[in-house]
């Protein structure tokens, strides 16, 4: 007797897996278990051991024990796509960072040769942009926008 449990797909179940793998609009992730689920399908005859899947795979035994016990345990869409990670949203979302792209594009205050990174994040708190930000998150911004950081 087999150590797990079968995996008998429906032929709805083997054609959204197929067009999952077929459409290539997927993540790598998403498409190799769905090819790991219709390896282990016991309904089209021939019957895979997790080591074979996981050598044809590249794949460790293990994940294809995982995958095959969260879908007998928990469905078809839970085995194929992760859940939401915890962890705050960003903090700089779009309105902020043209609110800050702005700020750093304009006339510096006066008294001030150029903006400083310190200058814009209290400059945005100080405008009720947004509550509360770091000099270190308002340069990584800018960086990513290859701004001139007001020069």
């Amino acid at each position: 007797m087999s150590k797990h449990r079968k995996i008998t797909l429906t032929t709805e179940e083997r054609t959204s897996l197929t067009s999952i793998i077929r459409s290539g609009q997927t993540a790598a992730r998403t498409q190799t278990r769905a090819r790991i689920l219709l390896l282990t399908d016991y309904s089209q005859g021939e019957h895979w051991t997790n080591a074979r899947i996981a050598e044809a795979m590249q794949v460790s035994k293990k994940t294809v024990a995982n995958i095959r016990k969260r879908y007998l345990d928990e469905g078809m869409e839970a085995t194929l796509y992760d859940k939401p990670r915890s962890g705050s949203p960003p903090k700089l979302t779009g309105e902020v960072e043209a609110q800050l792209t702005l700020l750093a594009c304009s006339d510096p205050p006066e008294g001030v040769s150029k903006w400083t990174m310190r200058l814009l994040a209290e400059q945005l708190v100080e405008l009720e942009v947004i509550e509360s930000i770091s000099h270190v998150a308002v340069w990584e911004r800018l960086k990513k926008t290859t701004s001139s950081h007001g020069e």
